[in-house]
C-alpha cells in the first residue's frame, strides 16, 4: 500500500495530470510580437509494473493564428492516472477563443469549451461566453491583464440518473507574467466564477506556473493549482490543488 502511495504521488509531479475543473486558458497563451502561426505542445507518459501497475498519460497542444488587431487560439488537453484499474485523473478538454483589438488597452474576446472530468464528477461540461480584457502593462519582462466575461454553462454531472444544469455565470480574471531573466518566465493567474443568479455558488481558481528554457525551444515547467468550488459536480471535495512538472516543445 506505501509503495502504491509513493508511485501515485512521484507519478503525479512527473506529469502535468490534474483535476481541474476550471481550465486556466492564459497559462496557455504564447506571447509573439510577430503575426502568424504560432504553438506548442508537450507530454509525459509513465507505466510501472511490479506489485502495482500504474499507467499516466499526458499531452497538450495549442495553436494561436495572430494578425495586427486579431487573434484566434485553439487548445486541446488530455489527462490519465490509472492504478490497480482505478482511475484518478481521466480528464479531457477542448477551447477555441477570439481575441479582437479595439483599442491599445481593450480587446474583446469570445470564446467556447467542452470539457469532460469523470473523476471530478463532470460527465460534459459546455461554456460558451464573451467579454472586454484590458492591457494594464506589456513589457518585455513584465505583463499584467485584467478581464471579465458572462457566460452561458450547460454542465452534466456524472451520477444516476443524470443531474443537468443550465446557468450564467460571470468569469472575472487578474493574469501577470514575469521574466526575471531570459531563460525563466513566472506567470500567475486568479479567476473568481459566481453564478448571477447566487453569488453563494462560485469557483476561485489560483494557477502559478514557471517555465525554464533549457534549449531555445525546450522548456522545463512547473506548476501549482488551487481550486475552491462552493457547489461542486456529484458532491466531489470543494477543494482540489495539485503540483505538476512538465515538458514543452515551441514550434
Amino acid at each position: 500500500m506505501l509503495k502504491t502511495c509513493f508511485i501515485l504521488i512521484f507519478s503525479l509531479f512527473i506529469t502535468r495530470a490534474t483535476i481541474a475543473q476550471i481550465v486556466n486558458v492564459e497559462n496557455q497563451r504564447l506571447h509573439s510580437d510577430t503575426t502568424g502561426w504560432f504553438g506548442k505542445i508537450g507530454t509525459g507518459f509513465l507505466f510501472q509494473q511490479n506489485a502495482s501497475q500504474v499507467l499516466s498519460i499526458n499531452a497538450n497542444a495549442n495553436a494561436e493564428y495572430k494578425r495586427p488587431k486579431d487573434l484566434y487560439l485553439v487548445l486541446v488537453n488530455y489527462n490519465l492516472l490509472r492504478a490497480n484499474g482505478q482511475s484518478f485523473t481521466n480528464n479531457i478538454f477542448y477551447h477555441v477563443r477570439y481575441n479582437h483589438k479595439l483599442t491599445k488597452v481593450l480587446r474583446w474576446e469570445v470564446f467556447t469549451q467542452l470539457q469532460q472530468n469523470n473523476v471530478t464528477g463532470i460527465r460534459h461540461r459546455f461554456l460558451a461566453g464573451t467579454g472586454p480584457r484590458w492591457k494594464i502593462k506589456n513589457s518585455p519582462n513584465f505583463t499584467l491583464y485584467v478581464a471579465t466575461a458572462a457566460m452561458f454553462e450547460n454542465e452534466r454531472e456524472n451520477i444516476d440518473p443524470p443531474l443537468i444544469h443550465d446557468d450564467v455565470r460571470s468569469s472575472s480574471y487578474i493574469t501577470g507574467s514575469l521574466k526575471p531573466i531570459e531563460e525563466l518566465e513566472i506567470s500567475g493567474t486568479l479567476f473568481y466564477q459566481p453564478l448571477f443568479k447566487d453569488f453563494s455558488d462560485f469557483r476561485v481558481l489560483n494557477e502559478l506556473r514557471f517555465s525554464y528554457k533549457i534549449f531555445k525551444r525546450l522548456a522545463l515547467t512547473t506548476s501549482w493549482y488551487y481550486l475552491f468550488d462552493s457547489e461542486p459536480a456529484a458532491s466531489t471535495p470543494k477543494l482540489n490543488y495539485s503540483i505538476s512538472n512538465g515538458l514543452e516543445w515551441e514550434f
